[in-house]
């Protein structure tokens, strides 16, 4: 099969944790490798960003990435690109006229107004994966929220226009069927991890305290990482690491805000941010780690809570989005409501006094993560709705391009 994946600002080659840098980037990558190992040809479209940047780059087997020339050579913010997604387009059109996909993936709203537009007429599918939806991040950042005005309609438009739509987690059916998406028209395919990478065997990075909390991802607000701070008057003895931000750290804003928090609650000599962790090195840390929490405000998915699970840590988190399907409360972590700094520490003082408590989520988080998140698997759940999208339009034969 040939499958044309669209992810306007989250390259499969980008470094995590930059500012639009995230769960995405690791999906794409990681769905695409997957389905590249199958023996499809993959081949992801991004937004070039840079003046240096190869037009096509081989990415692994079956697989290549091509950057699309669509505004600034540059980084370019996110919500700021709607004005060169006609452009991208186009160049997707060209392309595509010249060597049609059986199936365009796209990624993100931006992407599926690409696509859609680039595939006018062609009869080609699309499938759809949102990753982030404008009115669940309206709800939580109110006047914050930086997304475009006409964000949520085009999102709504998409979903009525695409052939199919992957939902990350259970919850999204909810958002979606509020936006007037029929469920039928709904698969719920989470994200996945690697299990090899990420397993309970292998090296654990040091520590100095008697316990060891340990919370990821970029340092934004939304991430709850000053909740967790917070929670620290509440465990004495246990040391807490924050990984995540700029290489320096000090000049990260979000770094500064969070250390002036430890401050001000007298814990700064138990928190410590050491900026981003590379990925090779994550595993270590995460196997460190007496309990993993993971406290945002809300989460679409959710990717390091599954990486805990498969080191087999129990993991604390926030009740909200793809976080209540990944972790199962009372059996590989607990649940707390968001934004509920003392119900954290609650959560994971039970752990650090209850070890074989601890070890035996541990043990279930593996297990959970084995049987239901590889990405072999995720591919696998994911090919099988394109096959179905591709079934649905034998009826309809593939009308020729205006």
């Amino acid at each position: 099969m040939r499958i044309a994946m669209v992810s306007e600002h989250a390259s499969p080659l980008a470094a995590l944790g930059g500012e639009d840098a995230g769960g995405q980037n690791l999906h794409v990558a990681e769905l695409a490798a997957a389905m590249g190992r199958r023996g499809h040809e993959v081949v992801v479209y991004t937004r070039r960003d840079g003046l240096r940047l190869p037009t096509r780059v081989v990415a692994g087997c079956g697989v290549h990435v091509v950057h699309v020339p669509a505004g600034p050579a540059a980084p370019v913010p996110k919500d700021e690109l709607p004005p060169y997604m006609p452009e991208f387009a186009e160049r997707l059109r060209a392309m595509w006229l010249a060597e049609p996909p059986d199936v365009v993936h796209s990624h993100f709203w931006m992407s599926g107004t690409a696509a859609l537009a680039a595939v006018e007429g062609t009869g080609i599918p699309v499938v759809h994966t949102f990753h982030a939806l404008g009115t669940v991040k309206r709800r939580h950042q109110g006047d914050s929220d930086t997304s475009p005005a006409g964000r949520v309609d085009e999102e709504r438009r998409i979903g009525g226009a695409v052939d199919e739509i992957v939902a990350t987690c259970s919850d999204e059916l909810t958002e979606l069927a509020a936006m007037d998406v029929p469920p039928e028209r709904v698969r719920v395919i989470p994200c996945g991890v690697d299990v090899d990478l990420f397993g309970p065997d292998g090296p654990t990075a040091p520590r100095r305290s008697r316990h060891r909390v340990v919370t990821v991802g970029r340092l934004v607000p939304r991430k709850g990482f000053a909740d967790v701070i917070a929670a620290m008057p509440h465990l004495p003895g246990a040391e807490l690491i924050v990984a995540g931000g700029s290489a320096t750290g000090e000049t990260d804003a979000e770094t500064a805000r969070l250390r002036r928090v430890a401050r001000d609650l007298g814990v700064a000599d138990r928190v410590t941010l050491p900026g981003p962790v590379d990925r090779a090195d994550m595993p270590a840390l995460l196997r460190s780690a007496d309990v993993v929490v993971c406290a945002p405000w809300y989460e679409p998915f959710g990717i390091v809570p599954l990486e805990a699970m498969a080191c087999g840590r129990p993991v604390v988190a926030s009740a909200v989005g793809g976080l209540l399907d990944t972790v199962s409360d009372g059996v590989t972590g607990l649940h707390v409501p968001p934004r509920d700094p003392e119900a954290v520490a609650a959560a994971v003082a039970e752990l650090l006094h209850d070890p074989d408590r601890a070890d035996k989520y541990g043990d279930a988080a593996r297990r959970r993560a084995v049987e239901g998140y590889t990405w072999d698997g995720v591919a696998e759940r994911t090919l099988a709705v394109y096959a179905d999208v591709l079934a649905a339009r034998t009826a309809r034969p593939r009308q020729a391009a205006r």
